[in-house]
């Protein structure tokens, strides 16, 4: 018995239980780099954390990173469990192979796979910084042979016809960041209203003027061949700052015009001696109103708001690839698609525009867009083939409802309530 516990015995236990910890190596070093965000390794790579920095490095490619750990846990188990094998046979006879495998199998489990990635998951970052020196040198070391085995994979791929790119990823920033607001709201870790805000500024990107633009429809213009008291009393009357000015038909617009050029027009007619009607008579609308401001239909909300940031303007007239007028937009408009409704004391319409009956079904306007609906009731209606309820209700129905039809699709029911003219007015939704 003491011929079997010489010093080829010592020397090979200790090499063993060096294999099962460099195993434990690469299988924590795995879990970490896989399941650290980027983002708090930035964080802390900002803050001079070296570790950091190095773990950004090496996972900006993940195909070798992977490839690399996998092939150096894989050398170490197998070699491990051939030592465990020939050590037990040379001690148990022919017994020996299935107890060096029971054995190899609980180590390997226990010690080298699910102790180290438990303890990984927990803290990913914190041990990302710590073992990206050392994975880095793995990483240059297996380099060339990472590489071919990556390149005869691709050719097996390729023969079984799936094509690989190996700069895209599983998951753009923005779908991630989205996906990661959602399943917090889910959870109840982020609030409905943190989750709108952010969706809504990465949206802007993404989405066109011609989805939220006022239709031409809608938009309050001032005939610029009224007379001047006319004028000057629609401004007041109106809750709005800004007015397009036309002449002859409403597509001819000249000019936007501004209620506080207008006040100041009207006091420096006043100033000069002219009272009352006499101030008037000699005002001309064309004089005060600023050149009008045109922008296509497809442009994105993004750029639109940097735009208007850039030209130091808040009002801009929407117009198709014909040069039709097709509706407004301005600076606050967008912001609404970030913050949420903006109201104030001159808003005609401060309530909400969505209204829940006793029998919990939602009254709304027809022009209401979906985006808005969805994100006043946390419903995912489709926004792809229409940009307001009604024209979503017109799509799916293929015809112009009557007030009393009642149509079912997406997992709602829709009756028509009100209608004007060709126009779907009033719809009384509730969830099937």
């Amino acid at each position: 018995m003491a011929s079997v516990f010489d010093s080829a015995f010592w020397i090979t236990s200790t090499a063993i239980i060096l294999l099962v910890a460099v195993s434990a190596f690469f299988s924590g070093s795995e879990t970490a780099l896989t399941a650290a965000s980027r983002a708090k390794l930035r964080v802390q790579a900002d803050k001079g954390s070296r570790g950091a920095e190095r773990a950004l490095g090496i996972t900006d490619d993940n195909e070798r990173l992977i490839g690399s750990v996998l092939l150096g846990n894989n050398l170490v188990n197998i070699l491990s469990a051939s030592l465990a094998t020939a050590l037990f046979t040379r001690i148990f006879g022919d017994n020996g192979v299935a107890l060096a495998t029971l054995m190899m199998t609980f180590l390997v489990l226990i010690f080298g796979e699910v102790l180290p990635k438990t303890y990984a998951i927990s803290n990913p970052e914190r041990v990302s910084a710590l073992i990206a020196p050392g994975i880095a040198v793995v990483v240059r070391v297996f380099a060339p042979v990472v590489g071919a085995v990556r390149i005869l994979v691709r050719l097996l791929l390729r023969s079984l016809g799936v094509r690989v790119d190996p700069d895209s990823h599983i998951l753009a920033v923005r779908e991630e960041i989205a996906g990661t607001l959602q399943l917090g709201h889910s959870e109840g870790l982020v609030e409905k209203e943190d989750r709108d805000r952010i969706l809504g500024a990465l949206d802007l990107a993404d989405r066109t003027v011609e989805e939220i633009m006022l239709h031409r429809s809608g938009i309050e213009m001032i005939d610029a061949d009224e007379p001047a008291d006319t004028i000057l009393q629609q401004c007041i009357d109106s809750p709005h700052t800004r007015l397009p000015v036309y002449r002859n038909e409403p597509e001819n617009i000249i000019g936007v015009i501004h209620a506080k050029d207008l006040l100041r027009t009207i006091y420096q007619q006043v100033s000069a001696g002219a009272e009352g009607h006499e101030a008037l008579r000699h005002f001309r609308i064309t004089d005060v109103a600023m050149p009008p401001y045109f922008i296509p239909e497809t442009t994105t909300l993004d750029d639109q708001m940097r735009q208007f940031l850039r030209m130091r303007t808040h009002f801009a007239l929407v117009v198709d690839e014909y040069g039709s007028l097709r509706g407004l937009i301005t600076l606050e408009d967008i912001l609404e698609e970030i913050v949420g409704e903006i109201t104030d004391e001159f808003d005609p319409d401060a309530d909400s525009p969505v209204k829940r009956t006793e029998d919990g079904q939602f009254l709304i306007d027809g022009a209401m867009t979906i985006r808005d609906l969805n994100r006043a009731t946390d419903w995912n209606l489709p926004d792809d083939e229409a940009n307001t309820v009604a024209g979503l209700v017109i799509h799916e129905a293929q015809m112009i409802p009557t007030v009393g039809q009642v149509f079912s699709f997406h997992g709602f029911r829709f009756e028509v309530i009100a209608r004007d003219g060709n126009r779907v007015t009033g719809l009384k939704i509730r969830p099937l």
